[in-house]
């Protein structure tokens, strides 16, 4: 076969790159700005019901049966190791984006957080952070949300 008719642009490699990026960005599953009818936020109340039930069994022993977290969350011990912080809207949770709070969930921090993505699945954890995010007051929530 002829390749010389195979002429590459100097801009084709910029749009494959372009449309790579693109398409892993929308691969992240979740619209933070989608509005459920129900719940009026990005989640649906059966995630919400499906999360309450892993969070409870997964995470409750920890962050506490209503996500409040550990006392003095913010102060690490002496190995250089966090109290769970709350995860109510109350500490400092929601100023991460999803893609973060997820990434902490599945692979664990350096701060504490055990690693769950040989646990949970992906749609799990998901469902996780909507229960999470369902006790977050509505202003808290606005705030997240638009910060992403």
């Amino acid at each position: 076969m002829n390749m010389s008719h195979w002429k590459i642009s100097a801009y084709q490699p910029i749009s494959i790159i372009f449309s790579v990026l693109l398409l892993q960005a929308c691969a992240d599953g979740i619209d933070v700005k989608y509005r459920d009818t129900e719940t009026n936020r990005w989640y649906s109340s059966t995630q919400v019901a499906q999360g309450k039930q892993i969070f409870s069994e997964n995470c409750a022993s920890c962050h506490g049966g209503a996500a409040q977290g550990g006392n003095n969350w913010r102060v690490a011990n002496k190995a250089g190791v966090y109290p769970p912080p709350p995860l109510n809207g109350t500490g400092h949770t929601w100023h991460h984006p999803f893609k973060m709070l997820k990434d902490s969930i599945s692979n664990g921090t350096d701060r504490g957080m055990p690693a769950w993505k040989d646990t949970l699945t992906e749609p799990q954890i998901e469902a996780t952070l909507a229960w999470m995010a369902s006790h977050w007051p509505d202003k808290i929530y606005e705030a997240w949300q638009g910060r992403h």
